[in-house]
């Protein structure tokens, strides 16, 4: 046991961890007939939480949902195994992309996420408010709007030479980069 414990903890390269990830999009299509993807959840969630009258929310979401509510209750669950007892040296930043984001005004120190983001003064604040807020409100828009999550498109649309989801992560890639050197200096520099 130990040694398959070693053996997991050990950091896997790229190309195998992607691959067992891509493996899983054509077997859940062929053998399942159902796509992969984990933004899907938010309306699966809301059908069960709050089933209305809008027709969006009206449908059987445990016959067409449950499978996929699993699927991320078992990816958060691994992740947090994963990460809580398999991993013990916590994952960091490297000295320059700390240096780069410490230019656009953010102090992450040697954590891989900044610790000022769940501090309530930051979380009450305006800056707060709207990094929080608005951008989740962006991302949930963005995910609808686009008709899929950077993950769904990027790995189950691409996988299926899904020609929207080419357009739709090319999107994803420049609308990161312009936020990441346009919108986050001066955003938090106010």
């Amino acid at each position: 046991m130990q040694g398959l414990i070693a053996w997991l903890s050990q950091p896997w390269p790229w190309y195998v961890s992607g691959f067992m990830i891509a493996l899983l999009i054509p077997l859940l299509a062929f053998y399942e007939g159902k796509p992969f993807g984990i933004s899907r959840n938010f309306r699966h969630m809301c059908a069960a939480i709050i089933p209305g009258k809008d027709d969006y929310l009206r449908y059987d979401w445990k016959q067409e949902g449950l499978w996929n509510l699993t699927m991320l209750l078992g990816a958060v669950l691994g992740g947090w195994l994963a990460s809580v007892y398999l991993n013990p040296h916590q994952m960091q930043l490297s000295v320059a992309a700390t240096q780069l984001v410490a230019q656009w005004g953010i102090q992450t120190g040697s954590e891989l996420s900044p610790a000022f983001l769940l501090e309530t003064d930051f979380l009450f604040s305006i800056k707060g408010i709207l990094v929080l807020v608005l951008g989740g409100f962006l991302i949930g828009f963005g995910t609808r709007y686009a008709n899929g999550c950077t993950s769904g498109h990027a790995i189950a649309g691409l996988s299926n030479f899904q020609f929207p989801s080419l357009v739709a992560v090319l999107g994803f890639f420049i609308g990161g980069l312009l936020g990441s050197w346009f919108v986050l200096p001066i955003l938090f520099r106010l």
